[in-house]
């Protein structure tokens, strides 16, 4: 509600009330020779259709007519011209001098009807409209008229074709309908000496010179209210509270009719207590009277010549306090006292004047009554002119509705405006604010000032607060009270639209430029001298130049563009600024409006107080500060009910954000708490300013603006007041740069663009206002997270990240600041976002090659190789994977051997060729994948050659390597059996991370393998290799060093190579030999021998079917090997082994030996036990073998046995065989026989 902002503002607002005066018309010539104008007042004033009236003590009428300024000059007000001055007929009184005469006391139009009704010295004419022509009518001795009801509209034709007014005699009202026939008496009331009436529908709020009282002037009843002065005891007209009939004679009056005249039944009245209202009153027996029109009404009055009018409903309250008597009052003492702005929500005690002595008769006061709503009356009562003035709020019924009202002084006039209902309001609407204006006097230092007090009426007022204005009629310059004299009030019958030109100038949108001095300013970026990352975007940069030249194309602005978009602004907020006004206000010969002051005038005052405030001490500062955050809260309850208002709202909310930021900025030594801070925040978000238009505010960043060509519209206001600020900088703060803002600022600026970027995607916003708020958050983020330590910057961190993953407008933009604060890894993470995955790995590459990084993030060959598995670009996986080959070659071989990236697959033989050329140590990684991993054979010569080459290398140049080699078979040899095979124990004690090694057991792991390589090129470099160690010495025993070709030297290192070669060539001797005397290896060699090569492959690894040296070999071959190993193990150095081995080979594996040829070889000085095993097993054998060779021989006769008799029994079973056509007896007896021994058997 308005309210609350009027309540919580105070006297925040002082000189800035809710209504201002503006001229209507100056200098009235209220005397026609212009010589006596001083002795003239204005007695009253009404104004219809652009006509002016004005009633003068010099009993002259005027009149003016009022031409409209020219269209295309809306500043300019109406312009008033005297149209005719007319003095109205009235009866002259014996003995009465002009001074005395009253002159035009009221003025009455009838619109509706066309008629005019003027008091002049207590005589009524009629007149039509608008010209006021004279009508042959008059009224002699008429004290007061009015009473129109106020629930009807006066100027509505549809409503009927007769107006009721009530028209006051000396001892009787009168009832009289007005229309196109003469004015015709409907019926008459007894009341006497009433001076002032406010009637709504039947019910009238009636005053005589003493009390107040409500009539029914349908049923003819009234019932006494209260005195006008509280020191009044009598109670003229009978106690008060209680109905009483005030039917006038039937021949009473001035007017007579047969209306008046015919009996009407009375009611049985009974007296009720002053609780009893009105409609309770009249429920309890009086009968609604029918009213007859026409039938023996007085025509007294000239029949008038305006066409009748229909009749219409209309809205409720109109016209209120329309007629008023001006009978002249003794001048009111001068009073004193300040403005009081505080309204209790329950009727104040009241403090009355120090007790007087009670004077010898009672002081009369001006009855004063005004009808707010259409079902109360508001009545002011007192004890003197120079006492306070309480208003009463009374219902229908008579009984009090809200709390009371209190002035300062007795007023003179009072009139109301607005409410929840009053049609009669300057501002339309049902929800506006209620006032009660009272014209009076108050003292002060320097004499007697005459204005208005306002106060509102229809809120209920806590105690302390601020709810009264005083308005003064000044001079221009508003520095003097301009006149010195009493103010006359009034609310005219119809309203007249004003525009505040102020309000025009502050709403309407105008081109703002941020750039001092430059008002077309590009956006200035520092650009990064980077070449890479030119190159990078050298592709979106032909792009948006494409875009771009479509936008310019679409942007092209006509010449006079922004004269044309001012000027329909203007008229759009000249239209929403028009206020209306009925309330006339005059003093001498001026005439003012008393217009509403729109809501953005009252709390525009308070901003400009709190901003004067903010340039003095310390104290004011907070002081200014706290109130506009007051202020702000206030406005934030406050739900808009107009556009007006909303754009009233909107600009107050953005207008004291820039203020309260200014102070924000300039006042470092008073930091805002966090509750202020973020206030002023939400305020700026609220209001719908433009980013921009904030960030011009802070020169550090007011570079990253960026200003289409239609420019940044705001508030008129709005840019004054930044202007203003950006006008008073000192020069050189833009060359300051982001780094020289306060820690605070920055952590504001972080905050309210974080927020302002929650508003993408509105289409109201443009691209332009993004782009800005990314490109100045990033650089606000990046100078955060660059001077925080590690433990603080976690969260800065985390919304610099998340600002660039979820991408921004700025990009380009952005790219450079990130290339200038060296932040390689958020670059990156910002290429992410669009996709731009060569962009994003070149900059990694730029981090892993070495160059600064000043975020200190990790990047590594792991990440560049996760990332290359979520492209699909395989010229992009080809030309990183090639790189990070190089650096890595384990690590690069994986990119071109992963299955599952989403790049189509590399063809085998393109990347062993991509390898040689662009990184040959990555060849071997990429080959072990193709052997080992996908079982491709074709490259098994190849890494063989590596693993050769490696193992090879490394022993001709590492002394080292040689004796770890020999030291290796030395404690192999040392183990006793059982032990595992040389190659189970060289994977086994092998250094984890030793290339050569794990080159070795590779190798080894191919040799023994089922692979087709060329075994003569490899032994051929094994022989090359051992020759080039020392040669091949004799060895012990009388061995050669050559043995079927291979060399078997103690110089030979790769042994167990040299082994599998040998097996691989079926050259078993050479193979059992290196076994037996180089390794030590006896379970292995007697493996060879009943497997043979197959012996050295280890389980599992599959067999060639291509070759016989991967077939087993025959009995007689394993006899062959036998005998070979039983040499070679008879060879050997250790006796104790040479026995060992000898005796468990022949214990074992007897029975490929023969006994004879064993005893032969045999030493002769060896004990028997020895090959006792071998004896027994041998002579067991033996024997088993007769044994098997007689049951075979006994077997066989038994079958022939069986068979012979089987033929004898089938031949005889057969019987003969003639043979019809021939006999050959040897031929026949042979077939015979041989079918015979076919079916037996």
């Amino acid at each position: 509600m308005a309210s609350d902002v009027q309540r919580k503002i105070k006297a925040a607002a002082a000189g800035i009330g809710p209504f201002s005066l503006r001229p209507l018309l100056h200098g009235v010539p209220l005397s026609e020779n212009g010589d006596n104008d001083e002795d003239i007042k204005i007695n009253c004033v009404e104004y219809l259709a652009g006509n002016l009236y004005i009633g003068t003590t010099a009993s002259e009428l005027l009149h003016f007519f009022g031409i409209p300024p020219e269209p295309n000059n809306p500043d300019q007000t109406p312009t008033f011209i005297l149209a005719s001055r007319l003095k109205p007929p009235y009866s002259e009184t014996a003995g009465a001098n002009n001074g005395s005469r009253p002159g035009v006391q009221q003025i009455l139009l009838l619109p509706r009807v066309g008629k005019a009704c003027v008091l002049c010295n207590s005589t009524l004419s009629f007149y039509t409209l608008p010209e006021l022509t004279p009508v042959d009518s008059q009224v002699k001795n008429c004290n007061w008229i009015g009473g129109v009801d106020l629930n009807e509209s006066l100027s509505d034709p549809g409503r009927s074709d007769t107006v009721t007014i009530l028209m006051s005699l000396s001892r009787r009202i009168r009832v009289v309908r007005i229309g196109e026939e003469a004015p015709r008496v409907a019926r008459s009331i007894e009341f006497a000496g009433s001076t002032l009436f406010v009637r709504r529908d039947s019910i009238a709020c009636a005053a005589d010179s003493r009390s107040y009282s409500l009539l029914d002037i349908d049923r003819q009843q009234k019932i006494p209210l209260m005195s006008i002065s509280s020191l009044d005891d009598s109670q003229p007209g009978g106690p008060f509270g209680q109905a009483q009939n005030i039917a006038g004679p039937p021949d009473g009056g001035l007017f007579r009719s047969s209306s008046s005249a015919s009996a009407r039944p009375s009611a049985d009245i009974h007296g009720h207590s002053r609780s009893t209202s009105l409609g309770d009153f009249i429920s309890r027996g009086i009968q609604r009277h029918d009213r007859r029109q026409g039938d023996g009404e007085d025509l007294a009055f000239q029949e008038p010549d305006t066409p009748p009018l229909s009749r219409s409903p209309a809205p409720p309250g109109e016209g209120s306090n329309r007629a008023q008597q001006n009978k002249p009052l003794p001048a009111p003492p001068p009073n004193s006292g300040e403005l009081l702005a505080a309204q209790t929500a329950t009727p104040p005690a009241r403090t009355m004047s120090p007790a007087q002595p009670p004077p010898p008769a009672p002081v009369l006061l001006k009855p004063l009554i005004v009808s707010p709503t259409p079902d109360e009356f508001l009545v002011v009562t007192g004890t003197s002119p120079s006492d306070p003035g309480i208003g009463m709020f009374l219902n229908l019924d008579g009984d009090p509705t809200r709390p009371t009202l209190e002035f300062e002084r007795y007023p003179r006039e009072i009139v109301v405006d607005g409410g929840s209902a009053d049609s009669s309001s300057s501002i339309p609407g049902g929800d506006e604010e209620g006032y009660v204006l009272a014209s009076m006097s108050k003292e002060s230092e320097d004499g007697v000032h005459h204005g208005l007090e306002i106060q509102r009426f229809d809120v209920n007022v806590g105690e302390d607060e601020a709810e009264k204005w005083w308005l003064e009629v000044s001079d221009e310059e508003g520095k003097q009270p301009f006149p010195r004299a009493p103010l006359g009030i009034r609310s005219l019958l119809q309203s007249e639209e004003m525009v505040f030109e102020s309000i025009v100038q502050r709403l309407c949108s105008r081109r703002f430029s941020p750039f001092k001095g430059h008002p077309l300013t590009p956006t200035m970026s520092l650009k990064s001298n980077d070449s890479r990352t030119a190159l990078s975007l050298e592709r979106l940069s032909k792009e948006k130049e494409l875009f771009d030249r479509d936008e310019s194309d679409d942007e092209q602005l006509p010449q006079g563009w922004e004269a044309t978009r001012n000027q329909e602004g203007e008229v759009f907020v000249r239209r929403l600024a028009k206020t209306p006004s009925r309330l006339a206000v005059w003093a001498g010969s001026n005439i003012w409006w008393a217009i509403r002051n729109p809501l953005l005038v009252q709390l525009e005052s308070i901003l400009e107080g709190a901003a004067s405030k903010a340039q003095q001490p310390t104290t004011n500062t907070l002081e200014s500060r706290r109130q506009l955050l007051s202020l702000l809260q206030t406005i934030k309850s406050r739900d808009p009910k107009t556009e007006l208002e909303f754009l009233t709202l909107n600009y107050l909310k953005q207008r004291a954000g820039i203020m309260l930021l200014a102070t924000f900025l300039s006042s470092p030594e008073f930091p805002f708490t966090e509750a202020e801070m973020e206030a002023m925040e939400e305020n700026l978000l609220d209001g719908d300013l433009d980013a921009r238009v904030v960030l011009s505010m802070i020169p550090a960043l007011r570079n990253e603006i960026i200003v289409s060509r239609k420019g940044i519209w705001i508030y008129g206001g709005i840019k004054s007041l930044v202007e203003g600020y950006i006008s008073a900088e000192k020069d050189g703060l833009v060359i300051q740069g982001v780094g020289s803002l306060a820690p605070d600022v920055l952590q504001f600026l972080k905050r309210f663009l974080t927020a302002w970027r929650k508003k993408k995607g509105f289409g109201s916003i443009s691209d332009e206002v993004f782009r800005t708020v990314d490109a100045s958050l990033l650089l606000v983020l990046l100078e955060l997270d660059q001077n925080l330590t590690t433990g603080q910057n976690g969260r800065v961190r985390k919304e610099l990240y998340e600002l660039v993953d979820k991408g921004v407008d700025c990009f380009d933009r952005a790219v450079d600041l990130l290339e200038t604060y060296r932040r390689l890894y958020v670059l990156s993470r910002l290429f992410q976002n669009r996709r731009m995955a060569s962009e994003v790995l070149g900059t990694w590459r730029r981090i892993v090659e070495g160059e600064e990084d000043l975020g200190g993030e990790v990047v590594d060959e792991q990440k560049i190789r996760g990332y290359l598995a979520l492209i699909s670009n395989q010229a992009l996986v080809q030309e990183f994977g090639v790189w990070l080959a190089a650096r890595n070659p384990k690590l690069g071989v994986q990119v071109f051997a992963d299955e599952k990236g989403k790049y189509p697959k590399f063809e085998h033989a393109q990347v062993v060729t991509l390898l040689r050329e662009e990184a040959p140590d990555a060849v071997a990684y990429y080959l072990e994948h193709l052997v080992f991993g996908k079982g491709n054979t074709a490259y098994v010569n190849e890494l063989i050659a590596y693993y050769l080459d490696i193992v090879i290398t490394n022993l001709q140049t590492s002394s080292d390597a040689r004796d770890m080699v020999t030291a290796s078979y030395e404690a192999y040899r040392a183990l006793r059996p059982p032990k595992p095979t040389y190659i189970r124990f060289l994977s086994d004690n092998a250094p984890p991370n030793d290339e050569v090694w794990q080159s070795r057991l590779r190798l080894l792991q191919l040799l023994s393998g089922g692979h087709d390589y060329d075994a003569a090129a490899i032994r051929q470099r094994l022989d090359d290799f051992a020759a080039g160690l020392g040669g091949a010495p004799p060895q012990q025993n009388g061995h050669s060093g050559e043995v079927n070709g291979f060399n078997i030297s103690r110089q030979q290192l790769l042994v167990p190579e040299a082994i599998i070669l040998a097996g691989r060539a079926r050259k078993h001797e050479s193979a059992i030999r290196l076994l037996v005397h180089r390794l030590g290896d006896y379970d292995t060699a007697l493996s060879y021998c009943l497997r043979g090569g197959a012996a050295l492959s280890p389980a599992g690894a599959r067999r060639r079917r291509d070759s016989d040296s991967s077939l087993p070999p025959t009995w007689e071959e394993q006899q062959q090997l036998f005998r070979v190993l039983l040499g070679e193990f008879l060879g050997l150095d250790d006796p104790e082994e040479r026995v060992e081995q000898t005796g468990n080979l022949l214990e074992r594996f007897g029975g490929w030996f023969d006994v004879l040829e064993v005893l032969g070889m045999i030493p002769d000085d060896w004990e028997v036990g020895v090959v006792a095993n071998f004896l027994v097993s041998a002579l067991r054998r033996l024997v088993g073998e007769r044994h098997e060779t007689l049951v075979a021989k006994a077997l066989s006769g038994a079958e022939n046995l069986r068979v012979a008799y089987e033929f004898v029994a089938k031949v005889e079973e057969k019987g003969p065989v003639v043979d019809a056509g021939g006999y050959n007896g040897d031929d026949g007896n042979e077939v015979l026989r041989d079918e015979g021994i076919r079916e037996v058997l």
